[in-house]
């Protein structure tokens, strides 16, 4: 016979049914609990690591400066145009600049084609030329149309820088026709040869009738004339004849420079000329030292009533001229360069490593060009960028950096923001 157990009460049962479903509900708390420190955990750990929005940086651009102008003192008669050389483009012109009659300025011109036919070596002043009758009777030629002259007899024997200098410090007219004979065995050969040397370096303002300028019909304009000035300080043999007050020459004797301001406010050269037709003119170059550089001034004035107007206006004309040259400051600590300014309210300005100078003329435009790059973090003198200016054939270029620190914003911030930081 086997024994008979009695089933349990059933409190029993409900007992251990509760015990059992209170320990699934603490696992369950435990695991969700667990769950959330370990999300926790991993959500600090992934924002504290987060790489950081870049700063909102200085914008890339590109703007102009503009300096003040200023206005020359150009006299009240005639035209005028004034260069530098070593730039294409005119500083400062006046008045007509139009072709028109241009005197014995033409000499420049009769100098500039003879020596590109029949250079003079370095050194050396040229091959000797034996003057004849038929100068002679140019000479008198030149006195019957009432033309500037030299003396020049028959025999006579000068080297080509001489007979250069005979033509360009009196402005003799006869030693012109002469030169221009010897060079190219005619007149009207020389005529030809010159026209095209003018074509070739695009003087196309400028045309040559005769090789004194004493014809009416040989016309430059002032544009042209100050090209045609630099090319003649650009000459060595010529640079020195237009600079020479007064030199002594074999049969021709003492001759003067008809420039009168010769040696004044820096004034190097060129020719003066006069006709009724194209009136009292100056073509002139000087070279002086501005703010520290030295410049070589070209410049043209035509039309003028006499010459005591042309040695009065010129160096008024000059002085105006040479205040207009200034150095701009670039780059400098009071400068706005812009700045980084980061998503966490952290900002920097920035600055310029190097202050330095362009050097120009008038109100010539100076371009400014600002380079950055992305940045989170950076430190006092950290280079971000750069900033480059640029005018009148210069540039200046200086590194950008910060002013003051741009910091990580700490694990407060990095919490409140995941947005910015997580993907």
């Amino acid at each position: 016979m086997s024994a008979v157990f009695p089933d349990p009460a059933p409190h029993d049962h409900a007992t251990a049914a509760r015990r059992r479903r209170t320990a699934r509900r603490g696992r369950s708390l435990l695991f969700t609990a667990l769950g959330v420190v370990t999300a926790a955990v991993v959500y600090t750990v992934l924002v504290a690591i987060a790489p950081l929005p870049a700063a909102a940086e200085a914008a890339s651009a590109s703007t102009t400066i503009t300096p003040a102008a200023v206005q020359p003192a150009f006299p009240t008669w005639g035209s005028a145009a004034v260069g530098l050389v070593g730039q294409d483009d005119l500083l400062v012109r006046n008045g007509s600049m139009a072709s028109a009659p241009i005197a014995s300025m033409t000499k420049t011109i009769t100098a500039l084609v003879l020596l590109d036919k029949r250079p003079i070596p370095a050194g050396s002043d040229g091959p000797t030329i034996t003057f004849t009758s038929a100068d002679v009777d140019i000479l008198q030629q030149v006195w019957a149309e009432d033309g500037s002259w030299a003396p020049v007899s028959a025999g006579e024997q000068l080297t080509e820088k001489q007979a250069l200098t005979a033509m360009l410090l009196p402005s003799a007219n006869n030693y012109a026709i002469s030169l221009a004979n010897w060079g190219f065995g005619s007149v009207s050969a020389f005529l030809t040869y010159a026209n095209s040397w003018l074509a070739s370096h695009h003087f196309t303002g400028t045309h040559i009738t005769d090789p004194s300028g004493l014809d009416p019909g040989t016309v430059s304009t002032p544009v042209d004339l100050v090209g045609i000035g630099k090319l003649v300080v650009a000459n060595s043999v010529l640079k020195q004849i237009v600079d020479t007050p007064t030199a002594t020459l074999p049969g021709a004797g003492t001759v003067e420079n008809g420039n009168k301001l010769l040696g004044q406010d820096g004034v190097v050269g060129i020719k003066t000329g006069w006709t009724d037709q194209a009136g009292h003119c100056l073509l002139f170059a000087a070279s002086v030292t501005v703010h520290g550089h030295p410049l070589t001034i070209v410049g043209v004035v035509t039309g003028a009533p006499d010459y005591t107007n042309l040695w009065t206006d010129v160096p008024t004309l000059l002085t105006s001229v040479e205040k207009g040259f200034h150095e701009v400051k670039v780059g400098t600590a009071s400068s706005d360069f812009g700045s980084y300014r980061s998503v966490w309210g952290d900002s920097a300005r920035l600055k310029s490593e190097k202050a330095g100078g362009i050097f120009v003329f008038s109100n010539a435009k100076i371009s400014v060009t600002v380079r950055t790059a992305p940045v989170t973090l950076a430190n006092p003198g950290d280079a971000v960028g750069t900033i480059t200016y640029a005018g009148a054939g210069q540039k200046f270029t200086s590194t950008l950096t910060v002013s003051k620190a741009v910091t990580d914003p700490g694990l407060g911030w990095r919490l409140t923001h995941p947005l910015l930081l997580l993907p």
